[in-house]
This record gives structure tokens, sequence and C-alpha cells, in this order.
């Protein structure tokens, strides 16, 4: 039976494996206060982002959560695109904030600023672009419209680690950059996530997070310590941070191979809807527009090749269903396929799902 050719794969060899085995036999496999493996991690993630500091959690999720919660969105309004996975919408309700969703640019599906700029209100306090699929966001005028209305942004880098604009790397474009690597992800862990402070008051900040990630504990001596804040049990534990310090080594050279991938896509694909080639993209994977979509989906698993949906709108959802006008996120969201863009692929399977695409679109 011929092999499946998977929408997702994560890249693992014998560093990672020998990394959990000294991680399983130290018995040291967790610390909230984030020293060991994890302290690693943040300083290596550093030095590669160019931030001023990060703190790993245990999510993406928790990223977001934790970054919003520094800057007090409480009955506030956080501009968000809905084309994106529902986190980014949950982390403002626990926040107890107000989303606010837009619409997004139909050539890079990331946030419109056009529409953003519409639904920017006296109640608007922060702006949450996401950097779909790895293309980077237009930063230079999100920034701009943020400076101009005093307003804060925090990027959902989830699918973008590597991603950059000219030098600078997706995650520092903001104050806070949130970051996932979950076992799909371009850096992928069983679970994990970041935050990427780029500010003056970036110790300041590490220090408030590094409490809330641990349950709000603090001033610890050993066995003695305070509680100053509600925080919560959201670390990075020691098996984590241990296959990502492995695959940060290897991310840039992999997100090489993905360029290509998507390069090949780009040049060959015939459809007119499909996602642009950009060479500061990461391409967590590659979208296509395709109209009947089912029976496209269904023709290419019969081929042995899987292929995913990214996303169904936020606003579309029971719990956050919203009569709003978004028309080319609801347009995109019923034509939009995922194609695989990891590095396990070989070439014969890549012209395999090219070949297919065309014949079948």
């Amino acid at each position: 039976m011929e092999k499946r050719i998977k929408l997702f794969d994560p890249i693992i060899g014998t560093k990672e494996e020998k990394a959990i085995k000294k991680v399983l036999k130290s018995k040291f496999w967790a610390s909230g206060s984030g020293v060991g493996e994890v302290e690693k991690f943040e300083n290596k993630m550093k030095k590669f982002l160019k931030a001023d500091e990060c703190v790993a959690v245990n999510s993406g999720t928790a990223a977001l959560h934790l970054a919003l919660s520094l800057i007090d969105v409480k009955n506030k309004e956080v501009i968000i695109p809905s084309l994106s996975f529902v986190s980014t919408a949950n982390s403002v309700l626990y926040n107890h904030g107000i989303p606010v969703f837009v619409d997004v640019d139909e050539t890079s599906l990331n946030l419109d600023p056009n529409d953003l700029k519409k639904k920017i209100s006296n109640k608007t306090k922060a702006i949450i672009p996401v950097h779909f699929a790895g293309l980077p966001a237009n930063m230079n005028e999100i920034t701009n419209i943020a400076k101009k209305n005093n307003l804060s942004v925090i990027e959902d880098a989830a699918h973008a680690c590597g991603s950059n604009i000219g030098k600078k790397k997706i995650g520092t474009h903001s104050p806070f950059g949130c970051f996932s690597f979950h076992p799909v992800k371009n850096l992928a862990m069983p679970s994990g996530g970041l935050i990427s402070i780029n500010s003056t008051n970036a110790k300041k900040f590490k220090k408030k997070l590094n409490t809330l990630r641990w349950c709000g504990i603090t001033n610890r001596k050993n066995s003695i310590y305070d509680v100053t804040d509600l925080g919560w049990n959201c670390y990075m534990n020691e098996f984590s941070a241990a296959i990502g310090l492995i695959q940060l080594e290897k991310l840039n050279k992999l997100n090489i191979q993905r360029k290509k991938i998507a390069k090949k896509y780009s040049e060959n694909i015939l459809l007119k809807n499909k996602m642009p080639f950009d060479d500061g993209c990461s391409y967590h994977f590659y979208w296509i527009r395709v109209k009947n979509r089912t029976k496209f989906r269904n023709k290419l698993l019969s081929k042995g090749i899987e292929t995913g949906i990214h996303y169904k709108p936020i606003h579309t959802f029971s719990f956050y269903k919203s009569k709003i006008d978004l028309p080319i996120t609801e347009k995109v969201s019923e034509e939009i396929v995922s194609l695989p863009t990891h590095p396990n692929l070989t070439e014969n399977e890549l012209e395999k799902i090219i070949k297919n695409v065309n014949e079948f679109s």
C-alpha cells in the first residue's frame, strides 16, 4: 500500500531521542520557575529572534492569554481577524475583553488594514495581527495605525516561527510576540509556546510573566514563597524545552526547505487563487482556493494526499456567532485548502501533489 502524504509531519531524529532520554533519566521533568532546559530554550530563542526577553509557556494559547493580561483589556475591544484559530479570540475573553472581528486582505489572508481602520472605536485597546500560514502581516501599516490611535499590538506568530520582514524577525515588530510549538508547527514540541518581549520595560514584563505562568508564585527561596497575583499553571516542561532546543538548531534550514516547496507550488500550480510567494514567509502550510472543495479534497485523499482547512471563521462558531459583514473571510473560508509544506516531502511526492491539484481543481 502506497504511503499517505501527510499534511503535517514533524522532522525528528536521534538528537531529539537523546535529549528526551537525558531529561527522563534526570528525573527533573518540570519546574514552574523556568530553570534547566526551559531557561536554555528561552535564551536561545531570545538570541534567535533578537528579542529583549523571552518567556516560555505551555502553549500558544497561554502565550496570547498572558501577553494580553499585561495590558488590561477588561471591557475593552481587541481587534482580531476572524480567519484564525479560535485561541486568538479565546485569549481576549480570558482577559474579559471584547473580540472585534475584521476582514482579511484577499491576497495575503492577513488582517486588512483598511477594515481595521473602520473597526476602531473609543473602546478599542489592542490589535492582534495573525501572520497567517507564516506570511508576515503588514506590520508597518498596522503599527502606524496603532500609534495614531494609542493602541497596543500583540503579534499572533503561531504560524510564523522564523518568518521575517527584511532582517527583522516576526514576533519583534511589537511589544509582544506569541508563538506556538505544537507538534505540527515549524518548530515542533509535544506542547509549548513563548512570549517574546520587545520593550524598554522587558525585564519588568519578564518578571511579571514568570509569576503569572506559575500560579502567581514569586519570591521563592527553597520551599518558602509568596503569591502576589492570580496566576495560571502554564509553564513549559523540560521535555518540550529539550526537544525545542534541537528543533531550533535546524529551524532555519527546514524553513528554507519549506520555501523551496512553496516556490515550486507557486510556479507550477495553475490556480489563480493561491498563496503568494514571499521569501520572508516560513510557510507553515501553503493554501490554495478551489470550487467544490469537498469533492476536490476527497479526490486528493483517494490519491493518498492529505489536505486541511484553515480555518472556519471564528465569528461563525455558535459561541461567537455574530452578524457582521466579513465578505472576503466568508468567501475564502468556503474555498481554502491547505497543502503540505513539511520538509519530509520527497520530490516525487511534491510532483504528485502538484499533478493532482492541477488535475482536480
